[in-house]
């Protein structure tokens, strides 16, 4: 496709518009992003230490940096506990009388 052919999306942060190279199945995930973004940059301006609309935007990705590590590092954490739960689980079922592995 070629660059003047496009497709974009426009988005709003802290009151600017942007126009953004999007592919159309990637909008509504582009527009949540921006919504999202929106929202944590408004938050850092209503608290008026950071007026700088640069600034505020690399607070604003810091913190959802922030918040990805730490969810990711639940999400890895559940994923442990999952595995080891069920491999707790399937020693309890092997040692059930009757079962293949007891019996073998």
């Amino acid at each position: 496709m070629s660059d003047d052919k496009r497709s974009t999306t426009e988005i709003t942060l802290l009151g600017r518009n942007y126009v953004i190279a999007c592919p159309p199945e990637e909008r509504p995930q582009l527009e949540r992003a921006a919504r999202y973004l929106d929202r944590a940059m408004h938050g850092i301006h209503s608290r008026g230490k950071v007026l700088d609309s640069e600034k505020v935007a690399i607070m604003a990705a810091l913190n959802i940096a922030h918040e990805l590590i730490r969810s990711q590092d639940e999400h890895r954490a559940d994923e442990e506990n999952l595995a080891r739960l069920n491999e707790r689980l399937g020693q309890a079922l092997s040692d059930l009388p009757g079962s293949r592995e007891a019996t073998s």
